[in-house]
């Protein structure tokens, strides 16, 4: 990789880093928060589907338009936002408010990651699409698992509006990092700005893009379901402090953070869809862990397993939509998609998990997740079958 495409790779990385800190030092506390302020299942659901229905229905419109007018404008421009966003937190008294600042949330979120992803897939070197995603997903996955546990720390040390506060100001600093040390749009090689890029019936017409975007919407489904009710469940059933829910939601996006860089560089020499495979089936057996734990340390080893599993899939599948990418000449539209999925998949999460907490137990949430990635397993089984032995 050229000294230029370093610094940009870089540049993003920590930008990245920062923001996605302050947002996971206030997630996790968000439910407990609500439940404090009276809400049940289906409000507590809202605050997070709210977020991921704007950001759903925005995520086409900036990830295409990224591809013809550069990705510097909507990266800087989403995160300013987003650090503007934070401060609203401040004045949430309300459920009802509480939704509204994340359904704006969502929108600045939707220029920020699909875009990103598309900027490093455009610098990316051919056969080494799974190592550099991996380092890239690295600074996504550790700051997401450095978040929650500085969020329990400070909840459990000052308060939630402290907590708010440090989330405005890493927000800031990354969109900072990326105005001054990103270069012009004018010096982007996207080498398809002025051709015809693939419209999107094409990209959803193509069975493989369809099996990543299954795969990955039902394991993000397994996210929603443990980011929503896995810290009401700790606390409710086994009565954890903020610290310890903190640590639970750390150590799961920790482990997988932490292992992306060398599961991206083995899917870059071995058989990427028997990876997703065995990833999938990993995330079923800890899914259903979780749900029937005993205390801390149970779930403790069953967020570690959740991880594990997460770090064997997600370097494969941005590996492969870089690839479809550059090869429908749209890797904006391709990294939309996917991060569409994971929306749709924290979307459905928090509504599925609020639906059975009312229905049923909060317990029954998670062996139910199990059964949801496992049919996300069969389907990419299925539509996959025609992929490459080197993919």
């Amino acid at each position: 990789m050229p000294p230029k495409d370093i610094r940009i790779f870089f540049t993003l990385f920590f930008s990245l880093f920062a923001t996605i800190t302050g947002v996971g030092i206030v997630v996790p506390l968000l439910p407990v928060y609500a439940y404090q302020l009276g809400a049940n299942g289906i409000y507590i659901s809202l605050i997070f589907t709210s977020f991921s229905i704007s950001r759903t229905v925005m995520l086409p419109y900036f990830g295409k338009l990224s591809d013809k007018k550069g990705r510097k404008p909507f990266i800087t421009l989403g995160l300013f936002l987003y650090s503007i966003v934070s401060i609203a937190f401040l004045l949430c008294t309300e459920i009802s408010f509480l939704i509204i600042v994340r359904f704006f949330q969502g929108i600045a979120s939707a220029m920020i990651m699909p875009v990103a992803q598309a900027y490093i897939g455009e610098i990316t070197p051919k056969g080494k699409e799974g190592f550099y995603m991996g380092m890239f997903n690295m600074s996504m996955f550790a700051s997401m698992s450095f978040g929650p546990l500085m969020g329990g720390l400070i909840n459990d040390l000052f308060n939630i509006q402290t907590a708010f506060i440090c989330m405005a100001v890493f927000s800031f600093i990354g969109f900072l990092l990326s105005y001054y040390l990103l270069p012009p749009v004018s010096s982007e090689m996207i080498q398809y700005r002025n051709k015809e890029s693939s419209q999107w019936i094409i990209l959803l017409k193509n069975r493989h893009i369809v099996g990543l975007f299954i795969y990955r919407w039902l394991y993000t489904t397994c996210i929603g379901i443990i980011w929503t009710f896995l810290p009401i469940y700790a606390h409710k059933e086994f009565n954890l402090n903020s610290s310890a829910i903190g640590l639970l939601l750390m150590i799961g996006v920790l482990t997988n953070g932490v292992l992306q860089p060398v599961m991206g560089f083995l899917s870059d020499r071995i058989n990427r869809r028997h990876l997703i495979i065995l990833g999938g089936l990993l995330t079923l057996l800890s899914m259903y862990l979780m749900g029937f734990s005993h205390g801390f340390w149970e779930l403790f080893l069953s967020s570690i397993l959740f991880g594990f599993s997460g770090s064997l899939a997600m370097p494969p599948i941005m590996a492969l939509a870089t690839i479809y990418g550059k090869e429908f000449k749209s890797m904006g539209a391709v990294m939309s998609l996917l991060t569409m999925s994971h929306s749709f998949g924290m979307l459905t999460g928090s509504i599925l998990g609020g639906v059975v907490m009312e229905m049923f137990t909060l317990q029954i949430a998670f062996p139910f997740g199990a059964i949801i990635i496992g049919i996300g397993v069969l389907l990419f089984l299925i539509l996959t079958q025609e992929l490459k032995a080197g993919q």
